[in-house]
């Protein structure tokens, strides 16, 4: 039987074109599933940090936070984020700019692997559900992911243990984790995301449409089953 393929994706819950490059894979890996021998694979999210200096509670808005990091006019960055937002609208993803509540991502990243760690206990898809409530949560619904009470509320909804995650997010267990991901980031010589990693073979940078998901996955399938 063939192995499955693995697509590793370095993405941050604080970057916009990580959440449609992650609705993008979803709807390409759903078109190729409808071939006579779809592609099968298993996709996992690993950590990336785009502003590891943000503070957990920024004071201010997000035009105010990419304005005083990028050192560009408010009016080019309002552009920017109206660009975004139409992308993500094509995508099927409502982002509301206007709610965001930007903040530090470690301790989502440590959430994340905590979901992870869920799965080898039995919890199948559990990363997955969690990456996709941390995004939603950040981009459509103005949650906040930074801090420790709000994150276990979203575990909790993501169909996790709350008191599990509380534990694992106050001892840190997991941020040795979110480290040896950008460690490997940084060896893969990783400088944006969101980027995916096909099967250890293939590197695709960008939020890429569906069809080019697509195309990679049933390419690399066919590689694979070619070599038995």
């Amino acid at each position: 039987m063939t192995d499955k393929i693995k697509i590793d994706v370095w993405s941050d819950i604080a970057c916009p074109w990580c959440y449609i490059g992650k609705r993008n894979l979803e709807k390409g890996l759903e078109v190729a599933a409808s071939d006579e021998d779809a592609p099968q694979v298993e996709v996992t999210f690993h950590s990336f940090e785009l502003s590891p200096d943000t503070p957990v509670d920024f004071d201010g808005d997000e035009l105010d936070f990419l304005a005083g990091h990028k050192g560009m006019p408010r009016e080019r960055v309002s552009e920017m984020l109206e660009n975004v937002t139409g992308v993500a609208a094509n995508a099927g993803l409502e982002y509301r700019f206007d709610l965001l509540k930007h903040t530090n991502t470690v301790k989502a990243h440590e959430l994340l692997h905590f979901a992870k760690a869920q799965e080898a206990a039995g919890s199948e898809g559990a990363q997955r559900a969690m990456t996709e409530r941390l995004m939603a949560a950040y981009f459509t619904e103005g949650r906040h992911v930074g801090r420790i009470d709000d994150l276990v509320d979203l575990a909790a909804e993501a169909g996790l243990d709350a008191d599990a995650a509380r534990t694992a997010l106050e001892s840190n267990r997991y941020l040795p984790d979110v480290r040896a991901d950008q460690a490997q980031a940084q060896a893969y010589g990783i400088q944006g995301v969101p980027f995916f990693v096909i099967d250890g073979t293939y590197g695709v940078s960008g939020a890429q449409p569906p069809e080019a998901f697509a195309q990679i996955a049933r390419q690399v399938w066919a590689e694979k089953t070619a070599q038995g």
